[in-house]
């Protein structure tokens, strides 16, 4: 019964490429229309086969991290492209429409992020290993979407370009204070003070990152300028000539946004901007995915423009600007890859064989996810005035001389 529930998922499914499925009772199976380098997958047990059927979005991740699938011609990157590639025009299977329905349907119990929930998600993902950041990341730590200016950018420079266009949208001025909200390993509050002379403060609830980039702070002579604290978005008090939150707002959690942006309002200056920078899901709202969010990230989220702009209408803030970044996280995943295969022995010895596998399927999967699907950047730049931005962009692209 499995197996012919199997075959027929596949059947729906793949539509374009070439894969070829070996069961556990060594029955091959042939998908597609040959219009791609074969792959070949084995499945080691009913189990898994009968997991695919069920519940494949849970069940893809956690048999290629089990190892009971195996990809034994071809590479995981081409085995995840094609998967998603197909996903998109699928038809589905009547029986695997109500797991989506449901997690849909339960994303604002499941997303609802209060502080102490905020706390442990946070913990769960970037209060890992030191080492194992730096084995994958730039030496800055920039923990999300670079810039490619140029297709032919490394990852450092791309990581720059992202800090500096940022910064020219925040229009930093010496001496303004700055508030970072998830300011990770505090590579944006440095930038903002060492090169443009703001006063930054930087929040984050991982106790890792607020040691680092404390210590880096004191270490680069910047502790007079950048202060950081172990404090929720929600407990900020005071108010800030610019904002900034790069790659934050996908932990926020949906029952919260309303929330969120209020905080934004009411600790801008009211000649202040602020500058939001998130993953976006350009297809209609949808439920995380749920090895991501068993495995990852606990409480994460990617919200639609409209789920966004919906709870920024009712905060009262202009919408200065917003801009799409396409195919530049492809890029920056890509780039993460790469290290991080460069360096599995490394990582291997932190954790074992199967965080390796998770966390190459991690990077593999969201590469694939932003080249292949609905997955982009959104930048959201925000004020309380009318005209506390220039009238076009292009005061973004003009020379600018650091501090």
């Amino acid at each position: 019964m499995w197996e012919h529930a199997f075959d027929l998922m596949l059947r729906r499914l793949l539509q374009k490429g070439s894969l070829q499925v070996t069961l556990p009772n060594g029955q091959r199976h042939h998908y597609g229309d040959g219009s791609s380098v074969p792959l070949h997958v084995e499945l080691h047990n009913m189990a898994t086969v009968r997991h695919l059927v069920l519940n494949p979005e849970l069940a893809l991740g956690e048999a290629y991290m089990n190892a009971t699938l195996t990809i034994t011609e071809g590479d995981l990157h081409s085995f995840l492209g094609l998967i998603v590639k197909n996903y998109r025009n699928a038809p589905g299977i009547w029986w695997q429409r109500l797991l989506p329905r449901l997690r849909i349907a339960l994303r604002r119990f499941t997303q609802n992020n209060v502080a102490l929930r905020s706390r442990r998600n946070v913990a769960h993902h970037y209060d890992l290993s030191d080492t194992l950041y730096d084995l994958f990341l730039d030496p800055d730590r920039q923990y999300s979407c670079g810039y490619f200016r140029d297709p032919n950018d490394t990852l450092e420079q791309a990581q720059t370009n992202k800090k500096y266009h940022i910064a020219r949208k925040l229009m930093i001025e010496p001496g303004m204070r700055v508030l970072d909200i998830g300011c990770g390993w505090g590579g944006m509050a440095h930038t903002l003070a060492q090169d443009f002379g703001a006063q930054v403060l930087g929040i984050t609830l991982s106790q890792q990152q607020y040691a680092y980039a404390s210590a880096t702070a004191d270490r680069e002579g910047l502790a007079n300028r950048v202060h950081y604290q172990l404090c929720d978005y929600r407990d900020v008090t005071g108010i800030f000539d610019r904002i900034v939150s790069v790659g934050m707002f996908e932990h926020v959690g949906l029952p919260h946004y309303d929330a969120y942006f209020k905080n934004i309002h009411d600790r801008l200056s009211p000649d202040g901007i602020a500058l939001v920078h998130t993953i976006g899901w350009t297809g209609p709202p949808d439920a995380t995915n749920p090895w991501i969010a068993k495995y990852i990230f606990p409480g994460g989220y990617i919200p639609t423009m409209s789920e966004v702009m919906q709870s920024v209408e009712t905060s009262h803030l202009w919408t200065a600007d917003v801009e799409v970044w396409r195919l530049h996280y492809a890029e920056t995943l890509r780039h993460w890859s790469e290290r991080f295969a460069a360096n599995e022995d490394k990582v291997r010895a932190l954790y074992d064989d199967r965080f390796v596998r998770m966390w190459r399927f991690y990077l593999a999967a969201c590469e694939q996810t932003f080249r292949h699907g609905r997955q982009a950047v959104f930048q959201f730049q925000l004020s309380r005035r009318i005209d506390a931005v220039p009238l076009t962009r292009d005061y973004l692209y003009q020379s600018h001389t650091a501090q």
